[in-house]
Formats: C-alpha cells, sequence, structure tokens
C-alpha cells in the first residue's frame, strides 16, 4: 500500500489528567452540576454547534428522558437495525414500538415505509443515523410536519457528523448522543440530549434530576440521570483530542476501502465528504460471491484474536419482548434482515497499528480461501 499510515493516541497522557482529579478533591463536588459539568456542557455545545446540550450519565437515560421530556405517547415508528436500547426506551416510557425497513444504501430508517406505518395512534419517529451516517432528515421533517408527528433522532453514532456545513444533531425535536467508551467520544459512560429552546432544556435538566425545580420543589416524575464529575473532567480532556481521533480513524477508513474495495463479494458503504462522517464503524457486507459465508469469515478473524463484530445482529425485531409486535414480521423487513445477517463491522480505533490493520487485512483477502 502507498498511502502514508500515521495515526494519533487514542487516549490523552494520564499525566494530563491528574489536574481534573485534584480539583474535584479539592472542591470536594463530586456531582449536581459542578464546575466540570458546566464547562462541558458550554464547550461541547459551542464544538458540535447547538444552542442547548444537557449531559446525562448515560445514552439509555438520555433516550428514556428525551421520550418523557416531549410527553410521548401511543406508536412510535422506528428502526430494528440498530442497538437494543433505541427500542427498550420506548418500551420503559410504555410506547408502542413500530418497526419498518431499512434504505439499503444507507441501513437508516426508510422515509417511505415511515409514512406507510403512520396511524391514528402514532405519536412519534424514533430514527437512528446508524454508523454516524445521516438520514434522510429533510424527507423525515416533511413527513413529521405533514402528521404532526415528533421527530428524534437517535444520534449515538453522529458525534461531531456535519451535513451541508451544519450539525445533524440540530434536525427533529430532540438529538441523543451517547458518550459510552466505544464510542468516537467518550467520557466512560455518558450521554446528552441536544434541543432547540431554553425552555425545552429547562425540563429535561428538571427530568434528569428527579424532577427538582429547586431544594422543595419537583416538577415531574424524573429520574437520576446526572453525569458526575469525574466523566466530566474525563471529556474536557477528551475534546482537547477529539479532531485528532476522528483524523486517525478517517486514515484508517481510507487504508480499508483502499485495500478492500475490489474484494469480490465484499460491499462497502458509500464514503462521505469531509466533516459528514465521523468514522465510528466500518461495516462490510459478505454477500454471496465471497468464499465464507459471514459467519464463517467473523470466526476466522476471531481465531486470530481479530474482534470484528456483527453489528447488527439479530434484528430488535428478533428478540423475545418484540417479536410477537406484528411490525417485526421478518417479510415487512427484507432490507434490514438481509443487512443483519451480511454486515461485519471491523475493528477501528486512533491507535490501531498498520501492523494489526495488514493483519486483518490479509485475513480477509480472498487469495488461499476456500
Amino acid at each position: 500500500m502507498t498511502k502514508t499510515f500515521v495515526t494519533q493516541p487514542f487516549l490523552p497522557p494520564l499525566e494530563e489528567f491528574i489536574p481534573y482529579l485534584e480539583k474535584i478533591w479539592q472542591e470536594k463536588w463530586l456531582t449536581n452540576n459542578g464546575s466540570f459539568h458546566r464547562q462541558l456542557e458550554s464547550k461541547l455545545g459551542d464544538y458540535l454547534g447547538v444552542s442547548q446540550l444537557s449531559l446525562f450519565t448515560n445514552g439509555t437515560i438520555a433516550l428514556i428522558t428525551a421520550l418523557q421530556a416531549l410527553r410521548i405517547t401511543g406508536e412510535v415508528i422506528t428502526t430494528p437495525y440498530t442497538f437494543v436500547a433505541t427500542a427498550h426506551s420506548l418500551i420503559w416510557n410504555k410506547n408502542k414500538p413500530v418497526f419498518v425497513d431499512i434504505d439499503p444504501k444507507t441501513f437508516n430508517i426508510d422515509p417511505d415505509k415511515v409514512e406507510a406505518a403512520i396511524t391514528p395512534q402514532t405519536s412519534a419517529i424514533l430514527a437512528v443515523h446508524v454508523y454516524g451516517m445521516p438520514c434522510d432528515n429533510n424527507r423525515l421533517q416533511q413527513i413529521a410536519d405533514v402528521y404532526g408527528l415528533k421527530l428524534i433522532y437517535d444520534a449515538a453514532h453522529a458525534f461531531g457528523v456535519n451535513q451541508q456545513n451544519e450539525s445533524i444533531l440540530n434536525y427533529g425535536d430532540l438529538s441523543i448522543l451517547s458518550f459510552h467508551a466505544t464510542k468516537v467520544y467518550n467520557t466512560f459512560e455518558g450521554g446528552a440530549i441536544v434541543c432547540k429552546d431554553e425552555k425545552l432544556k429547562q425540563r429535561i435538566d428538571y427530568l434528569k434530576n428527579f424532577g427538582f425545580a429547586d431544594e422543595v420543589t419537583v416538577m415531574a416524575a424524573g429520574i437520576n440521570g446526572k453525569m458526575n464529575e469525574f466523566q466530566a473532567a474525563l471529556g474536557l480532556l477528551q475534546l482537547d483530542y477529539i479532531d485528532q481521533c476522528i483524523a486517525s480513524r478517517g486514515i484508517i477508513a481510507n487504508y480499508y476501502r483502499d485495500a478492500l474495495k475490489e474484494i469480490p463479494g465484499l460491499k462497502l458503504l458509500p464514503s462521505y465528504a469531509q466533516g459528514e462522517e465521523n468514522y465510528s464503524y466500518f461495516p462490510i457486507l459478505i454477500e454471496a460471491e465471497y468464499p465464507l459465508t459471514r459467519d464463517e469469515l467473523y470466526l476466522k478473524l476471531r481465531e486470530q484474536d481479530i474482534y470484528a463484530r456483527r453489528y447488527f445482529y439479530p434484528l430488535i425485531s428478533e428478540f423475545p419482548m418484540y417479536r410477537g409486535l406484528s411490525s417485526a414480521d421478518a417479510k415487512n423487513l427484507p432490507v434490514a434482515k438481509q443487512v443483519s445477517e451480511q454486515v461485519l463491522c471491523l475493528p477501528i480505533y486512533p491507535d490501531l497499528s498498520e501492523e494489526s490493520l495488514l493483519k486483518i487485512i490479509k485475513n480477509i483477502q480472498t487469495k488461499g480461501l476456500s
């Protein structure tokens, strides 16, 4: 390969984190809207280009709270091709998930299928920017406007992704981020809700703190969703390195793309313009022309200590708590079903070495496979 391979470390040096820990210890303020929490909300909002951002202890609690904040009831149209937390948040809120199929090019929810699934009981659309690839935001918003629906985005994979020079987090009524350790940007665990006005942010902030408005006033049946100072401190430090992190992931993704694009039976997702992709995942599809099935390749890589993931497999609609829904019938979800049985996400992280990358590619190349 002729591409220069130079990436940046994933984590900042440990010594840079020590002053944050010392300050937490000195201030004796561990949680409940401490100074690092306030700083991180402000700096993240500026970095992401959003006006209102509320930090959470994790992305799942943020999803559940988002539904509460918008007072979502009844049916919510969503995708079966996502992490289970997307649908679980609906169950926790006593909403009925309605699954629809995905677009075969982007793996995001198919707007045509969304519109066809709307009933008088539908109150919202919960879309997912799968692998950080933007949904058809304009079309989804048109559908939401015509039918009077709320539009919520699970943007767990979409940190820092822009579309037409604007953050995709500004689309819809709310966007939810995850800062889990596996994400492009992390605070060990963590998450956030992005909204557009101060009044809604205030309601969200009440809800994540048990509903307290002040010491003696409870406004709603809230939950404990607050981010603590240790998470916020790591988030501040990570933010200093995030551009390097994304750039390094981009180098690795381009390396994969160059090496794998001509292999028969492998299909890659389309690439996006700079700034419109954060390289959070590198999925490939294993099609019939490839000498091994997806699962055979998955096991072959595992035998070589290469931890690729069948992500997302199985579909959410196939789990016991969902498969009884009429919308979960596989006949209604042919594209999602096929993709889930073909997809394999390859290892991608900023300090993945060139040696490891070449090992992965060598084990995928078809020469010698049968």
